[in-house]
């Protein structure tokens, strides 16, 4: 018989491990998790996440840190995200301004959008108002839409910026509305409503939890709300839909996304912690006082909506001839 040495016993150790089932390796998690915020800290999607991985962290048993990486429209995350490893250590809360609507203005993408990453859920959504300054003679989304027909290319609109969300909005309406307006863009969302509080352009589409404020005050009229439906914040607000313009529907959604190949095990893991969050009443009250609604699908609902968005914002940003120069 062969005798046992020193060399054997070390080889054997370095081989039986990676012959051990996975079964064997430790649960997942086992270590703090990083959540990936693509936007700057303070921001309705940062916010949002740190109430979810409060609830999260709990479920899962490990720490989840937030970690803000913005840049290029949300972008510079997203690459991030798509370096990472696949092993359920790094997610993603995206908006629809990064994963639907920039593939079709920036070109040149580090990362291929949808083969990049593997989704796991549609998270929230976000209503706007479509608001004008006082100073503007109209009290309905038909008073604005003859208004401006009369004026064409003269009354101004404020945005976040090119391919925000607030920008795509109004070029939905124009299409859909058959209007021509006046881009004012500024650089972010905070200073495009208050470029439209101080009169400097006509209207925006401003998100409805900052926008309700001014209206006991008429610094603001809120004319229609961008949702297919009316906000449970402002239940007297038609829809723009309901106001004339068929068909409109625009939001900020939050999408949770993990790298490409990320094992099925560890993505159903994270998926029913976001799920428990989501239906959490404490969590749900706080998302819905901040004018958000918790959603929560399955990742193959998820992919029927991204496609759905993106061929949407790509069709408007084609025929609208929007560019980034």
């Amino acid at each position: 018989m062969r005798p046992v040495t020193r060399r054997f016993l070390l080889t054997t150790s370095l081989v039986l491990p990676a012959l051990r089932p996975a079964g064997a390796q430790d649960a997942y998690p086992s270590r703090p998790i990083t959540l990936v915020i693509p936007w700057a800290a303070g921001g309705s999607t940062d916010v949002l996440g740190r109430l979810l991985v409060q609830s999260m962290a709990a479920d899962l048993g490990q720490p989840i840190v937030v970690e803000n990486r913005g840049g290029a429209s949300g972008t510079v995350g997203h690459g991030y995200v798509a370096r990472a490893r696949p092993d359920g250590y790094t997610f993603l809360l995206g908006t629809n301004s990064t994963y639907a609507i920039a593939p079709h203005l920036m070109s040149g993408l580090p990362y291929d959008n949808r083969a990049a990453f593997t989704g796991v859920s549609l998270v929230a959504r976000s209503a706007q108002a479509l608001c004008v300054h006082p100073s503007i003679p109209v009290n309905s989304v038909a008073e604005l839409i003859a208004y401006a027909r009369s004026r064409p290319g003269e009354v101004t609109f404020s945005s976040a910026g090119i391919g925000a969300s607030s920008h795509l909005a109004t070029e939905l309406l124009q299409a859909r509305a058959g209007i021509r307006l006046l881009h004012v863009p500024y650089r972010g969302g905070g200073p495009s409503a208050q470029g439209l509080l101080a009169g400097e352009v006509a209207l925006s589409f401003v998100d409805l939890v900052t926008a309700l404020p001014y209206r006991p005050t008429l610094q603001l009229k809120l004319l229609g709300v961008s949702t297919a439906a009316r906000s449970e914040l402002a239940p007297d607000v038609p829809t723009l839909a309901e106001s004339g313009v068929p068909g409109f529907d625009s939001s900020t959604d939050v999408i949770m996304l993990l790298p490409a190949n990320t094992p099925a095990p560890i993505v159903a893991r994270l998926s029913a912690a976001l799920t428990r969050a989501l239906t959490d009443a404490e969590t749900r009250r706080r998302i819905i006082a901040m004018g958000i609604e918790p959603l929560g699908t399955s990742a193959a609902e998820l992919d029927v909506y991204w496609t759905r968005e993106s061929a949407k914002w790509g069709e408007i940003i084609r025929s609208q001839n929007i560019t980034l120069g």
